[in-house]
Order: structure tokens, then C-alpha cells, then sequence
């Protein structure tokens, strides 16, 4: 137990204790290598739900802190990864239900008051999750087509021939109008696909987040115009991912992505928040 004033308890998801999990974490280090523990409700004899913990330096994690390192995208990557790998390692080994990053207590005794305080709802939650699965689908649309170029042999032709009895300004112009007209029914297509795409979910998933379209680095060159995660039965995936495949042959101008499997980050609910920060607590 953290009591010397210099730590929190920072805390990466939600499991069932079990004599299996507890085995699984001897050895894993969390943030900064510190050894990952279970923390649990003693007044809680029906269902042992723990908190997935490790100690971190107070210095690093307190309120103030946490606001100067969130403009810090090295330590954030860092910590990030570190929190994911946790999540990861526990959901391999039993139903997990992530916290969000930097989710921390003053010190053992609240994080496991809050976890008592949970337990109702947190139960509700892992239930819902058991034997389920996270999977993305994404739909990315290849970049536009050069303005001198055109999407299909026959636009090219037409346009071809228009060009030789058209000025230089009118053959832009009509290379333009192929242009957008391949442009729609690219979009098109991928509306047919989100359509399709639900069919396939009304089959084979429990819960749907439609997250927002990723943009910049993430996409590169396409266009991401759908991202969408899943709760996906696990006796379910195979035929999900098997569906998804075969459908997307329908569509070849466009890109269909699975991933997964995740942890079900997009289908767990946030922690309530520590009823006093942890500087203020310090300072009273």
C-alpha cells in the first residue's frame, strides 16, 4: 500500500479477481515498470471485481502535473503505451473493462472507497462485456485522381474526344467534370458499404460507437469516412470478420478495414472522478 505521501495509485481497468489473473501480473510492469497488482474490495464477498493498479510518482501524476505533461506528446505516448500493454495482457486472460489514461487516486484506501462505491454499476458493465470482443471497421477512400486524369476507360475516352475540338480552358474544365463525376460515385459506393456494413452488424454484434472520422497522419493519403468499433460474441468473430471480407469484394474502389481484436475501450464507461483532487487533498 502506497502510504508514504510520494505515490498514487493509478489505476488501468477493471477484472475479476482470480487466482489466474493474479498469476498473469507477476512479472508485467505498468508505467514506469512498476509492478501491476489487483486491488480489491474487502466488503465485496458476492462478486471480486479488482481494480487493475500499479504506483506512480505523485510528482508526475498529481492534477497540476498531468496538465503541464498533456502538452508533452513524448510522455503521453509513453504512458499511453504502457497503460494499453496493461490492458492488453489482462484482456488476454479474462473480460476487462479499460479505464481512460491517467485515471489515479490519492492512495489505495480511495482508489479501493471508489471501487466499492462502483461496484453496482461496474458489475452491470462487465457483464455485458463477457465473452465479447472489440473489433474496428473503417472505410477509407483512395486519394482524388489527378485533375488530368479520368476514373474509367469510357469517361476517358469521351472526355478524350471532346478535348480535341475544345479550347485548352473547356478540355480542363471537362477533365474536371469526369474528375467529380468518379469523385460521387466513389462516395456512393462507400454509402452502399456503410449499408451493407449494417446488415453484417445486426448479425453478428451487441453494441455499436461510431467514433469520428481519423484525419492527417493517421490516413495518410485516403479518406477516412467511416470509423466505426464493434462488440463483437467471441464465438461470433470469425464469421464477422469472414463477413465483412466477402462483402467488401463488392466494393473495389474503396478500402474496408477490420481491426482488432481490442480491449473493449470504446464500450467502457469512465471512472467517477475522485471527490477531491488529489492537490487539494494534499493541501488540506
Amino acid at each position: 500500500m502506497n502510504t508514504d505521501g510520494t505515490s498514487l495509485t493509478y489505476v488501468y481497468a477493471v477484472a475479476r479477481q482470480t487466482e489466474r489473473l493474479e498469476a498473469l501480473l507477476v512479472g508485467l510492469g505498468g508505467i514506469d515498470d512498476a509492478p501491476v497488482t489487483l486491488l480489491t474490495d474487502a466488503s465485496d464477498t458476492t462478486t471480486p471485481l479488482a481494480f487493475v493498479i500499479s504506483h506512480v510518482p505523485q510528482d508526475e501524476f498529481s492534477e497540476s502535473a498531468l496538465k503541464a505533461h498533456f502538452e508533452d506528446l513524448e510522455w503521453l505516448e509513453g504512458v499511453a503505451r504502457a497503460h494499453h500493454e496493461v490492458v492488453q495482457a489482462v484482456a488476454a486472460e479474462a473480460t476487462v473493462l479499460p479505464l481512460r489514461m491517467a485515471t489515479v487516486y490519492q492512495d489505495d484506501p480511495r482508489a479501493r472507497q471508489a471501487l466499492g462505491e462502483q461496484r453496482r454499476t461496474l458489475v452491470q458493465r462487465m457483464a455485458s462485456l463477457d465473452a465479447h470482443t472489440e473489433y474496428g471497421v473503417k472505410i477509407y477512400l483512395p486519394p482524388p485522381a489527378p485533375p488530368t486524369g479520368a476514373e474509367s476507360s469510357a469517361e476517358a475516352a469521351a472526355s478524350d474526344v471532346e478535348a480535341l475540338s475544345a479550347s485548352p480552358g473547356k478540355a480542363y474544365l471537362q477533365r474536371r467534370r469526369v474528375q467529380h463525376h468518379a469523385r460521387e460515385r466513389i462516395y456512393e459506393q462507400a454509402q452502399r458499404a456503410a449499408a451493407a456494413l449494417e446488415v453484417i452488424a445486426a448479425r453478428y454484434t451487441s453494441q455499436r460507437v461510431r467514433h469520428a472520422p481519423q484525419t492527417g497522419a493517421l490516413t495518410g493519403p485516403q479518406e477516412n469516412v467511416l470509423n466505426d468499433a464493434y462488440l463483437v460474441r467471441d464465438a461470433d468473430a470469425d464469421g464477422f470478420r469472414a463477413a465483412i471480407a466477402q462483402s467488401a469484394q463488392d466494393f473495389p474502389e474503396i478500402r474496408i478495414e477490420v481491426t482488432g481484436p481490442w480491449a473493449p475501450y470504446s464500450f467502457a464507461m469512465p471512472p467517477a472522478e475522485p471527490s477531491v483532487p488529489a492537490d487539494e487533498e494534499r493541501a488540506s
